[in-house]
C-alpha cells in the first residue's frame, strides 16, 4: 500500500506538466506558438515530451506500475476482507460491563431467554449477532450465556470499492487510450473535413485502431460566430455545421458551442478554438489569378492580434540560375481585427471582432524549400534563401513594409511585385479548429468513477463497532445481564450509541429490577458511581458486586485480551 500511495503520488505529480504547458493532442497552434515564444526551452521539453505528456514513456511507467501495484495489495486484501465477512465477531469478555460506557442489570429472564431477546435486539439495529448456546466458558463448567455483535464492515467493504474501482478507472482510461483516438482539425468558413487521417493536421490513434476503418461521416462549418462583452471579454463562440454521420446518409444541421460536443456515433466533436483567414489573391501583370486562399492566422493576445504567414510555392515565376532556383513568394504579416495606430506600439487591435481589419506585411522571394520533401512550419517563414523585396501600397512606394485595409478596395493591394505580380487582400474569413474525440470506454470510466466516490464515503462515514452482552444466573432467581462494546473510531459518537443499544437490551430483557451497575472505566477514576444501592451479599451468589473494585482475574484477562483483540 505504501508503494501503490507513492506510486500515485508520482503519478499526479506527473500530470503537473500536463495542465501547464499546451499539449498537442489539444491544440497544436498553442505548441507550435509556445515553440516559437521559447527557442530554447521550447525543443529542450518537446525531446522529453512536454507536450506529449499523457502518451510519454516515462509517464506510461508510473501508471503501469501503480496499476501492477495497486493488484497485489488488493488481491490479499480481498481475501482477508471476505474471511471476516464469514466469521463471527470475537465472544465476549468475561466482564463487558467494565469496558468504557458498560453497564449492568439485573432481569427476571433466564439467562438463554435474555440473551436470544438481546441478540433480536441488536439484529434489528443492523447488528450482526451471534449468541452462544450455553456451553461451558471455564474449568467449573459455567454456562457461558453471551452475545457478540458487530457492525460497520462496510467501511471496510468501501474502502476495497474505492481501490478496486480506482484499478477499474485506470484499466478504462489504458483501454480507452488503446482502442481511441483523438484529432484536430483546422476549418475556415465555407469548407470542411471528413474523418479520414489525411484530413487533421493533428491525429493520435491507439495501438488498436485502424486507421482505415473510421467512422466515414463529414462536416462542414457553415458559418461561426463569435460574440464579445464591450470590454473584449468572450461572451460566446458558436460553429453551425452541416454533417452526415455515414457515407450517402442524409445531412443534417447541428451547432456547436464550447462544452457542447457534436456526437456522431461514438466520436465527438469539440470547439476548441477560433481565428481569422483572411483571403489572399495573387495575380499576374495580366490581372490572371495565379493563386488564392484563407490563410489562417495565429492568434497571439485577447484582442485577437494574430501572426499571418503566406507561402505561395506556384507563382510561374523563371527559375534563376545554373541550378535552377526556383522562384516562390512568402509574406509575414500581424493581423489586426480592429485596427488603431498606437504612438508607442504602432497598430495594435482594440476589439477582438472584425471591425476594422488591417494587416501589417512584409514579402520575400526566393527558394522555400517546399518542394524538397522536408516537413516545414507551415507558421513560419525560412529566410535563409529568401531576400526581402519592397513593395508598393498604401504606404507609399518602394517600401518594405506595407499596413493594408481589408475592408477599404483602395488600400487593400500590393503591386511592385517581382514579374508584374500584384497581391490583394480582399476580404477575411473566420475559422474554427475542432478536435474529434473517440473513446469507447467513457461509459465505464465514468462508473468507476462513481464508484469511487461512493466507496470513499462509505470508508470515511461508516464507524466500526462491536457490542458484547452477557448473562450470568442470579441466586433469587432470573439473571443479571451486562452490556459494554468498543470502538475503532469517534469514541464520543459511540458512546452515545451504546447507551442507546443499553437502554434497547434493557427493554427487551424485561422489566429492570434492582439496578446493580458495575464499576466503569469512568467511576475507576473518580465519577460519581452509577448506583448506590448496596450490592447483595448472599453467599453462592454470582452477580457482580458493585463494592468489587476490579473482578475476578480471570475476567480481567479476558475483558484485556478481548481490548487487544479488537
Amino acid at each position: 500500500m505504501r508503494t501503490a500511495l507513492l506510486l500515485l503520488f508520482l503519478l499526479a505529480l506527473a500530470a503537473v506538466p500536463g495542465s501547464l504547458l499546451p499539449q498537442r493532442a489539444i491544440n497544436p497552434m498553442r505548441v507550435e506558438q509556445y515553440r516559437a515564444d521559447h527557442p530554447t526551452l521550447g525543443p529542450l521539453l518537446d525531446r522529453f515530451s512536454g507536450f506529449d505528456v499523457f502518451a510519454a514513456p516515462w509517464f506510461a511507467a508510473i501508471y503501469l506500475l501503480l496499476f501492477i501495484s495497486l493488484i497485489g495489495c488488493l488481491s490479499s486484501r480481498i481475501r482477508w476482507h471476505a474471511r471476516a465477512l464469514f466469521t463471527a465477531p470475537p465472544k465476549a469478555p468475561a466482564r463487558p460491563g467494565r469496558l468504557p460506557g458498560g453497564s449492568a442489570w439485573t432481569s427476571p429472564m433466564e439467562s438463554a431467554d435474555a440473551m436470544a431477546a438481546a441478540r433480536q435486539a441488536l439484529r434489528r439495529r443492523r447488528f450482526r449477532a451471534t449468541a452462544t448456546a450455553g456451553e461451558a466458558h471455564d474449568a467449573k463448567g459455567t454456562a457461558d450465556h453471551s452475545v457478540a455483535a458487530e457492525k460497520g464492515y462496510l467501511r471496510e467493504t468501501g474502502n476495497l470499492v474505492f481501490h478496486i474501482a480506482l484499478v477499474g478507472l485506470l484499466a478504462a482510461v489504458g483501454f480507452g487510450s488503446w482502442y481511441g483516438y483523438s484529432g484536430t482539425v483546422l476549418v475556415v468558413s465555407g469548407s470542411g473535413f471528413a474523418n479520414t487521417i489525411i484530413s487533421y493536421d493533428q491525429f493520435n490513434a491507439g495501438q488498436r485502431v485502424d486507421t482505415a476503418k473510421l467512422r466515414p461521416f463529414s462536416l462542414t462549418l457553415d458559418r461561426f460566430n463569435a460574440t464579445f462583452q464591450p470590454s473584449g471579454q468572450p461572451s460566446d463562440f458558436r460553429a453551425d455545421v452541416t454533417y452526415a454521420a455515414a457515407l450517402n446518409a442524409p445531412t443534417r444541421k447541428a451547432t456547436i458551442r464550447v462544452n457542447h460536443p457534436l456526437v456522431i456515433g461514438n466520436a465527438k466533436i469539440y470547439l476548441i478554438g477560433h481565428g481569422f483567414a483572411p483571403h489572399f489573391v495573387l495575380r499576374d501583370a495580366a490581372r490572371k489569378v495565379v493563386w488564392e486562399a484563407n490563410v489562417p492566422c495565429t492568434p497571439r493576445d485577447g484582442m485577437f492580434t494574430s501572426t499571418c504567414t503566406v507561402k505561395i510555392p506556384d507563382t510561374g515565376l523563371p527559375a534563376l540560375g545554373v541550378r535552377k532556383e526556383p522562384q516562390q513568394l512568402a509574406f509575414s504579416g500581424v493581423f489586426t481585427p480592429t485596427t488603431r495606430l498606437d504612438p508607442t506600439q504602432g497598430y495594435v487591435s482594440a476589439f477582438p471582432a472584425a471591425r476594422a481589419p488591417g494587416l501589417t506585411i512584409t514579402g520575400f522571394v526566393g527558394n522555400l524549400h517546399l518542394n524538397e520533401g522536408i516537413p516545414q512550419n507551415v507558421y513560419t517563414v525560412d529566410t535563409r534563401d529568401l531576400r526581402q523585396i519592397t513593395m508598393t501600397g498604401p504606404a507609399g512606394s518602394e517600401r518594405t513594409a506595407q499596413v493594408l485595409a481589408l475592408d477599404n478596395p483602395r488600400q487593400r493591394t500590393l503591386t511592385g511585385l517581382p514579374g508584374g505580380m500584384s497581391l490583394e487582400a480582399d476580404r477575411v474569413a473566420e475559422f474554427a479548429t475542432f478536435q474529434v474525440k473517440s473513446d469507447p470506454f467513457k461509459g465505464e470510466a465514468l462508473l468507476f468513477a462513481v464508484l469511487i466516490i461512493v466507496g470513499l464515503i462509505a470508508s470515511l462515514r461508516v464507524r466500526r463497532r462491536r457490542v458484547w452482552v452477557r448473562a450470568r444466573p442470579a441466586a433469587a432467581g432470573g439473571c443479571t445481564v451486562e452490556i459494554g462494546g468498543l470502538s475503532r473510531s469517534d469514541a464520543d459518537g459511540f458512546a452515545v450509541e451504546l447507551a442507546q443499544l443499553t437502554t434497547l437490551v434493557r427493554e427487551a430483557t424485561g422489566p429492570a429490577g434492582t439496578d446493580r451497575s458495575v464499576p466503569t472505566a469512568s467511576e475507576s477514576s473518580g465519577a460519581e458511581p452509577a448506583s448506590t444501592e448496596p450490592a447483595s451479599t448472599e453467599p453462592g451468589s454470582t452477580e457482580p458486586s458493585s463494592t468489587e473494585p476490579g473482578g475476578t482475574a480471570a475476567g480481567d484477562a479476558a475483558s484485556s485480551a478481548s481490548e487487544r483483540e479488537h
